[in-house]
């Protein structure tokens, strides 16, 4: 069973629908506040663009510096685009593409200035209608380019403003200190707004990788405690089963009493080995060896293990029944599983043989091997899921560790008259 599928099933039910599931669901979850921040900054940069816009169209419709037919180009230049992106702000949508769009139609109109302007009276110490707009320019660089894009273009949108003021006034001497304070603020206020974007994202970042720690380190006590709980059931369900054995067998008289005890025997075995799977013992549809040894690797490779393969099945050799190669498939994985975790697969092996009256199976790695009688008794991986699973369908598996690697042979011979 899956630390996911532990996870899940101790989760109360109240809140398990609550709790974001598969790999959409993660993303969901890490991305939580995150996406929440963005809709706010998207909002706020609405809301000031708007007021920031809305100044300078009302300024726009009084007396302004361009020539006559430049005027009213310029501002559906400006303001078209403007008023899309306020627009993408509002339902959420598009946003990005209309904020660059606004941008660089900024950008063009500030190129365009000088000639739009050429010829004509201007006063230095006011500051034309398309002036309101560089803030603007600035903060829809927030929902467009990465930060440090936005550091460069707030540096550089004020800088060609100014640069686009003195050659509309010809360099006047009372244009510049008024026109470097203006630019100073342009700098100052669109670096504090960039900065104030970058610091609520880096919070949200924050926020949502806690999150995600949060419910993986819940996720993990429930899957401990699911743990705990199976393997009491288990206990309960095997003293039951051996307990109902061992009387059956010491009441045993008759053959047909002896061949029932051994049944019931047989069948605690089953429960026990595939008390981890929640499998029965399937249907007992012959297979032939082929097909084990590709369900083998198959499984070998569901684990992330690339073993190395070989097969050595002769002509004649007996199909299994469907339990036996269940069984022994199961046996194998869960050797493979054992050598990827505790060896790291390191010469991971594994090898099928079949002849007219044995088929094996070997998984082997090159490992440091452990001492076989050190394994506490709640540990199931091999008493349970390989030794008992095996001994269930009338096999045979011994493990072999040593300090060179660890062999696990799954040894089933066919039934005789």
């Amino acid at each position: 069973m899956s630390v996911g599928a532990e996870a899940q099933r101790a989760v109360p039910p109240e809140i398990a629908g609550r709790v974001p599931q598969g790999p959409e669901g993660a993303a969901s979850l890490g991305s939580f506040t995150r996406r929440r921040v963005e809709r706010v900054l998207t909002i706020a940069i609405a809301i000031g663009c708007l007021i920031l816009g809305a100044q300078a169209f009302v300024d726009a419709l009084g007396p302004s510096d361009e020539a006559p037919g430049w005027h009213v180009p310029l501002m559906v230049l400006t303001f078209g685009p403007l008023a899309a992106m306020l627009i993408a702000c509002a339902v959420g949508r598009g946003v990005r593409f209309f904020a660059s769009l606004f941008c660089i139609s900024y950008v063009v109109a500030l190129a365009l200035w000088p000639a739009a302007t050429v010829g004509q009276p201007s006063d230095p110490t006011t500051q034309p209608w398309i002036w309101y707009l560089v803030n603007v320019a600035t903060v829809a660089s927030v929902v467009v380019v990465p930060f440090l894009w936005q550091v460069a273009w707030t540096l550089m949108v004020p800088m060609f403003f100014g640069s686009v003021r003195i050659l509309q006034t010809d360099a006047a001497p009372q244009l510049w200190i008024p026109l470097v304070l203006d630019v100073s603020f342009a700098l100052i206020l669109g670096m504090m707004l960039i900065t104030l974007g970058r610091v609520f994202r880096r919070i949200a970042a924050d926020v949502d990788d806690a999150r995600t720690k949060a419910v993986a380190s819940y996720a993990r006590a429930a899957a401990a405690n699911a743990a705990e709980e199976e393997r009491i059931a288990v206990a309960a369900l095997m003293h039951d089963s051996v307990l109902a054995a061992l009387i059956a067998s010491e009441r045993a008289e008759t053959e047909r009493e002896r061949t029932l005890a051994v049944a019931m025997a047989r069948e605690a075995l089953t429960r026990f080995a595939n008390a981890e799977q929640g499998v029965e013992e399937g249907s007992d549809e012959p297979t032939d060896a082929h097909t084990l040894a590709d369900a083998v690797e198959r499984a070998a490779e569901n684990l992330g293990a690339r073993p190395a393969r070989s097969r050595d099945i002769e002509p004649g050799t007996p199909p299994l029944p469907g339990r036996v190669a269940r069984a022994l498939t199961l046996a194998a994985t869960q050797a493979v599983a054992n050598a990827v975790e505790h060896a790291r697969g390191a010469g991971l092996a594994v090898h099928l043989s079949g002849r007219m009256d044995r088929i094996a199976v070997v998984v082997s790695d090159t490992g440091q091997g452990f001492d076989l009688h050190a394994i506490p008794d709640d540990r199931l991986g091999i008493r349970a899921s390989i030794v008992a699973r095996v001994a269930a369908v009338g096999g045979v598996a011994i493990v072999e560790p040593t300090p060179q690697g660890t062999t696990v042979t799954l040894e089933w011979r066919p039934v005789t008259a």
